[in-house]
């Protein structure tokens, strides 16, 4: 997915619409000069929904759309006859997409299945027309609600990307490399920091049994969690997806110490992530002999499953697929 294509945070106004007036009306007719009251109640003002829809990868529709309007709602008529709802305003978004209050920072809900509709901004309520009033103290009340106004409030949405497994890792880690030797995805490579600008997905297919998604985050700096670097906004990122492969390469100085930085890093971010199941691939491990292979196993303490790859050679790609796959289907 190209990089100006890939948008993952969006500020929009959303204007929901006003509720329709109730009505004042008294029945009349050719044999009847004094009837009762028979004004209908005003329509329901639009609102504002979100909707998930699994075709959508990004939110690059809503980039550009900073205002979102819904249209009120018809008065009420007589005839006991209630006004039409505003029309709602529909936005589609990809799944894994969050709501904030703009004002406020709280998540208001997450989209997460195709066809989830959740209303962003409500409409305003459409006023009550006058027979409403009518009791038998009352026989002919002479009014009528106005329509409750509609809202007018700043949301911010936010992508999550759903992936099966998410890459973890430092800049120059091999996630990129990684994605493009066992999918189809063609992401940029480069040997300088930040090379990954947007989250890569690839799908990955696994002999004749099917098939898995792998996201390539972009790389973690020490102090992400406050921001720096790419910081806040790829971390989000990492929360969707159901294991984490950490990604260190071979010719790390201290490879114990490069996982302990990356994982206070998302435990800072969010504590739950700890619970994902984890996994540890020691990349460019061709720059690398047997006998330096036999002391980084012996130095090596990290506590999770590590496996040994090449995304330049191949090597270890299909033990890799193996036990990702494993991970993913255990209970």
């Amino acid at each position: 997915m190209a990089e100006q294509n890939f948008v993952d945070y969006v500020k929009i106004c959303c204007r929901s619409g006003a509720g329709g007036a109730g009505s004042n009306h008294f029945h009349r007719d050719k044999t009847n000069a004094f009837g009762g009251p028979d004004g209908g109640d005003g329509g329901r003002g639009g609102h504002i929904i979100i909707r998930g829809n699994s075709n959508e990868w990004t939110l690059l529709s809503l980039k550009y759309r900073k205002h979102v309007t819904a249209t009120s709602g018809v008065n009420g008529s007589g005839g006991m006859k209630t006004g039409a709802y505003g029309q709602d305003v529909y936005l589609d978004v990809p799944l894994g997409t969050v709501a904030r209050d703009a004002e406020t920072g709280l998540v208001e809900f997450e989209i997460t299945e195709h066809g989830e509709e959740k209303i962003l901004v409500a409409g305003g309520k459409g006023g009550l027309g006058n027979a409403n009033f009518k009791s038998s103290t009352n026989q002919s009340p002479d009014y009528a609600q106005k329509g409750i106004n509609g809202k007018e409030e700043w949301k911010i949405l936010e992508l999550k990307v759903l992936a099966d497994v998410g890459l973890v890792g430092f800049p120059n880690a091999g996630k990129s490399s990684l994605l493009a030797a066992i999918t189809a995805a063609k992401p940029e490579i480069a040997n300088y920091p930040f090379t990954t600008l947007v989250p890569n997905l690839g799908i990955i297919k696994y002999r004749d049994q099917g098939s898995f998604i792998m996201a390539d985050i972009p790389g973690i700096i020490e102090l992400a969690h406050q921001g720096k670097g790419l910081g806040l906004r790829f971390l989000r990122h990492i929360e969707r997806n159901s294991i984490l492969l950490f990604m260190i390469p071979a010719d790390c100085e201290d490879i114990n110490k490069e996982y302990a930085i990356l994982l206070y890093e998302l435990k800072m971010y969010n504590p739950e992530l700890l619970d994902k199941p984890r996994m540890l691939a020691i990349t460019k491990s061709d720059l690398i002999d047997d006998e330096i292979k036999v002391w980084i196993e012996n130095d090596l303490n990290v506590g999770i499953p590590h496996i040994f790859i090449s995304s330049l050679t191949q090597k270890g790609l299909v033990e890799l697929k193996d036990s990702l796959w494993k991970l993913l289907h255990e209970e």
